[in-house]
């Protein structure tokens, strides 16, 4: 039954939350005006709180409206029948909530809403200016989720919109309006992973965030309160910087464990649209500790913060605009909102820029000269660094912004994004990296030293001999194991030890001093961390999976999959490198089941998610199915189990890397869809991802049936194999027959003794209503199929089948990943630093708003009190 209540509540706690928001943002601008800092008109600031509540409290009805949907499976809903389904777990449906634009606008808009109330309670001194700018930009975003259409003008797009509105055209609506589909499409497989619950909301969390430092920025420009802004803005910064950058190595991560491009970064357009606005929030950081220490770099703070804010906007425009096209593998599609996402980034751009044109002059300046020992000198030369990567990726990112504009104006455009975009971008961040990690040991050590020569030259003498000799000892292990090391590799590798060692001997003796450690130190360490793991894994990642066989595996795979992979038939051992490596079979994922279902246990039925257990599913020591018992199945994938057997120790492990048959989501030459399994090690990963399996579109190729007549106990010899007839008995319900009362119904029992293992096979004769029905079963590891054709009951003499087929098989990648987990640990110290730098900034504001006569507590002014002073 059509429901449109929970739509049409959702809708109107959008218009709710749209409205609410426009008079926040005008309130707190009248609570503002024409006050000093820390004082408001009383009834503008009541007005504005009320408001900026009721929007809060909307956006949460909007959010209670739009999960329900999705949990409750209410596909009369478009947004719920595009991205859900029936099966999914409710953690998956979780992902389908920002799956799509509309849920994504509404993750960033509810961040926002907890940010603000977080302002509200504790920057109240800033709250009236900052929460208009807040308010404002609320206004613009709830506007991208209204969906409403005023003078032929569409504004926003609903996440309430009904599937019979949507498809308009679609004829199935047109001859039943009220038409609800029984099933979703489901959600994107590739996002069947626990990382899309949790990388999306940090991610947006992380742009939320920015916008903090950037209104308080605002506000500063505003009111004239140049200086003062830094110190609230700080902790927030640093808790922006700590959330994207650990969202955006999230995203690496589930790269990494889900795609098959064979590492955690591609330098896709959408990659990019994070990584950019993040290096330039790192360098803002930097220009703001720099004011709070020495109070140089106002100015070049303003710039930064503000930049931050106007590229995730920015960003924002590129990935859901349509503009990248096929540029990016995981853009959004364009949902008509180009046009309203130019306003929204060209209305912000306009009033910082313009802003901050006004008051540049007033904006003081330092009179204090950089030398070369003055570390301020060198972190704004690393914050400079930063911004010139930045500035290289988004120059390339924005070619197709480029290419549309220029089109837009009638000009055609031929540029085109590199060929190889990996290297194009690599070549120079590779070398921002050198510049990062080496800017990062000098200005620490130069930080908390004397800004002398000797202290200088006392401070870099340790870490400098232990790098140089660390760095030796690498290059003469590489050059041992015949691998080439290039110039950059050499000065990058020594450049991140010394900038691990040059920090780690400034955190320790800070410890001795007794000082509170440095978080700053501790994130600079991270940082040299994570390029070291990116130079190992990626500079030497190795493809063990090379085709030592002579042979081409078919001419219409490419030359890389006919060189770079193993060719594994089933059930038979193959040398890989140091391994030895088996196939030996296809499983699936059995919800409540530990461990994956081999698919010879599983009977399929008309229900593609359920299947009947042909024998007892047992893992461990616990059935937790008998045979004939219908289970559950998630059929999207096929796990194929891999055993590799270590030729040196004898020691094994087994991968499941998955794949699945989706042209339509990127599959590739035969139409799989593959994500890989990851075996971990201290010093490195073997990543696996199937590059071609027989072609799950087309029908097996069987030959031609030959006939055995049989008798019990009777052998017959099958090409390399015999089986032999045990018995004919009653058919088990495991087939599926769905037996009724007068069916008859008789199975062959053989065993096929095979190369390694015998294997049951029961053909099924069915008589039901005079008619004769034949259920063949199959041996895929053998790539045999047995029908039960005929039964003599006078000569106990009965007639099967018997047709061959290729055997199964698999076509496998394998790479080994060196010290990947630098990169990982590397992230994990970044955050901590970045949290360690927060809440010890966060402190120091603190304690600063609490001393006498170092902050001005809130006034408010009755409204008759203001026109009196007017």
């Amino acid at each position: 039954m059509l429901n449109t209540f929970i739509g049409d509540l959702g809708h109107f706690s959008v218009i709710v939350a749209f409205v609410a928001a426009t008079v926040a943002a005008y309130s707190y601008y009248m609570a503002a005006r024409n006050q000093p800092l820390g004082e408001a008109d009383a009834a503008w600031l009541r007005l504005a709180r009320g408001s900026f509540l009721v929007h809060g409290a909307a956006v949460l009805s909007i959010v209670t409206c739009l999960f329900t949907i999705i949990y409750t499976h209410r596909y009369e809903y478009y947004y719920a029948w595009s991205h859900s389904s029936n099966h999914l777990p409710v953690y998956y449906m979780i992902s389908c909530f920002w799956e799509g634009q509309e849920g994504s606008f509404l993750l960033w808009i509810f961040w926002q809403v907890c940010l603000g109330l977080a302002i509200m309670r504790f920057n109240k001194r800033w709250e009236a200016p900052v929460m208009a700018i807040f308010a404002g930009v609320q206004l613009f975003l709830t506007s991208m989720i209204l969906g409403v259409v005023l003078l032929n003008v569409k504004i926003g797009s609903s996440p309430f919109i009904l599937l019979r509105d949507f498809l308009t055209d679609a004829p199935f609506i047109q001859s039943n309006p009220n038409f609800i589909p029984k099933d979703g499409t489901g959600l994107n497989p590739l996002l069947q992973n626990y990382w899309m619950v949790i990388h999306p909301p940090t991610l947006f969390l992380g742009f939320a965030l920015t916008l903090v430092p950037f209104a308080f920025a605002i506000a500063g420009l505003w009111k004239g309160e140049f200086s003062k802004w830094v110190k609230p803005a700080l902790p927030w910064a640093l808790f922006g910087g700590l959330v994207l950058g650990i969202g955006i190595m999230m995203g690496a991560y589930w790269a990494y464990e889900t795609l098959n491009f064979g590492g955690y970064w591609n330098w896709d357009p959408v990659e990019n649209a994070v990584y950019i606005p993040w290096l330039v929030l790192v360098a803002a950081i930097h220009g703001m500790v720099l004011w709070q220490r020495s109070k140089t770099a106002l100015r070049t703070s303003f710039v930064l913060v503000i930049t931050t804010f106007l590229l995730v906007l920015y960003a924002t425009f590129l990935t859901r605009s349509g503009v990248l096209g096929n540029a990016s593998v995981h853009s959004f599609t364009d949902l008509g909102l180009s046009g309203q996402l130019i306003i929204y980034l060209a209305a912000f751009v306009v009033l910082a820029i313009g802003l901050l044109i006004w008051r540049w002059k007033e904006i003081p300046v330092s009179d204090k000269e950089l030398t070369t020992y003055n570390p301020e000198l060198w972190v704004f030369v690393g914050a400079t660094v930063l911004c010139l990567g930045a500035f290289q990726v988004l120059v390339t990112t924005s070619i197709p912004v480029y290419n549309a504009f220029l089109g837009f104006i009638g000009i055609k455009s031929n540029l085109a994004l590199p060929a190889d975009q990996i290297a194009h971008y690599t070549k120079i961040q590779l070398w921002m990296g050198v510049f990062v990690a080496l800017l990062a040991g000098v200005a620490q050590i130069m930080w908390w030293q004397k800004n002398d020569k000797a202290s200088l030259a006392n401070s870099l003498t340790v870490p400098g001999i232990l790098t140089l000799l660390g760095a030796a000892l690498v290059i003469l292990l590489v050059q041992y194991n015949k691998l080439h090391m290039s110039a950059v590799y050499i000065v990058l590798l020594t450049t991140a030890l010394f900038g691990v060692l040059a920090n780690l001997s400034m955190v320790l003796t800070l410890v001795k001093r007794k000082v509170s450690l440095s978080g700053g130190g501790v994130a600079h360490i991270g940082i040299a961390l994570m390029l070291l793991g990116i130079l190992a894994s990626a500079g030497y990642s190795n493809i063990i999976s090379k085709n030592s066989s002579g042979l081409v595996y078919s001419k219409e795979f490419s030359e890389d999959i006919n060189q770079d992979n193993v060719l594994l038939w089933r059930n038979e051992s193959a040398p890989m490198d140091g391994y030895d490596v088996t196939y030996s079979g296809q499983y699936f994922d059995v919800p409540g089941l530990p461990e994956y279902v081999n698919k010879e246990l599983l009977f399929h039925t008309d229900d593609e998610y359920k299947a009947l257990a042909r024998a007892d599913i047992k893992q461990g020591n616990k059935v937790y199915y008998k045979a004939g018992d219908t289970l559950e199945v998630r059929p999207e994938n096929t796990y194929y189990r891999v055993e590799y057997k270590d030729k040196k120790t004898g020691k094994a492990f087994t991968l499941f890397p998955r794949a699945q048959a989706n042209e339509e989501m990127g599959g590739g030459e035969n139409g799989l869809l593959a994500s890989p399994d990851i075996k971990k090690f201290w010093n490195h990963d073997i990543y696996s991802h199937i590059s071609a399996t027989p072609d799950p579109r087309k029908e097996k190729d069987w030959s031609e049936v030959k006939e055995h007549v049989l008798s019990v106990g009777d052998t017959i010899f099958l090409n390399d194999y015999f089986a032999v007839l045990r018995a004919v008995e009653p058919a088990q319900e495991t087939a599926g027959l769905g037996l009724k009362p007068g069916d008859l119904a008789i199975q062959g029992d053989f065993i096929v003794s095979g190369e390694k293992k015998s294997y049951h096979v029961h053909p099924v004769f069915v008589v039901r209503n005079r008619l004769i029905g034949r259920v063949a079963d199959e041996v895929e590891d053998l790539g045999l199929r047995v029908a039960f054709l005929n039964v003599d009951p006078t000569s106990k003499k009965f007639t099967f089948g018997v047709s061959t087929t290729q055997k199964d098989y698999i076509i496998l990648k394998a790479v080994e990943k060196p010290f990947i987990n630098l990169l990982w640990s590397g992230t994990l110290l970044m955050g901590l630093g970045f949290g360690m730098a927060m809440v010890k900034r966060r402190r120091e504001a603190s304690v600063s708003s609490q001393a006498p006569g170092t902050a001005v507590p809130l006034k408010t002014r009755s409204s008759k009190a203001s026109r009196q002073v007017a």
